[in-house]
């Protein structure tokens, strides 16, 4: 599983000319699957996307968490995240998983982080969006398990 976070202080998706999620503060969570993902590997990265404290303190020092802020999340499926470029100049996407094995992983993510946070709003999985964002930093991480 690879997450991109990006803290972010505004982010809208939208699929055509309707807008399927849109989140203020918070974080914009770009997350691919692999054949092999599983649900410990959705649960640990629930928890360290929540637990992350990537935002400032009253010092100006990353020390507050997503909750310490009242922030939300938006969840954008991406599957490009697998992709491998090392050989050639089209990326292989092999790696990623198929549809049928990712929407459920997708659906249990969002579940999981629903538990965890008050808001949190997503794209349209398999559909082309376009996503709208306001980088707060920027602040952006690559999380892998």
């Amino acid at each position: 599983m690879r997450v991109v976070l990006q803290r972010v202080s505004r982010a809208e998706v939208r699929v055509g000319d309707r807008v399927t999620g849109h989140i203020g503060r918070g974080f914009l969570l770009l997350v691919g699957f692999t054949h092999d993902d599983g649900e410990a590997a959705l649960v640990w990265m629930a928890d360290k996307v929540i637990g992350l404290r990537l935002f400032a303190d009253a010092e100006d020092k990353m020390n507050l968490a997503l909750a310490d802020v009242g922030g939300a999340l938006l969840v954008v499926s991406q599957f490009t995240l697998y992709g491998d470029a090392v050989k050639g100049r089209r990326p292989s996407f092999i790696d990623a998983a198929r549809p049928e094995t990712a929407v459920p992983l997708y659906e249990r993510f969002v579940t999981l982080l629903r538990e965890r946070v008050d808001r949190v709003e997503t794209g349209e999985f398999g559909a082309m969006m376009d996503v709208d964002l306001v980088n707060d930093g920027p602040v952006t991480l690559l999380l892998e398990r």
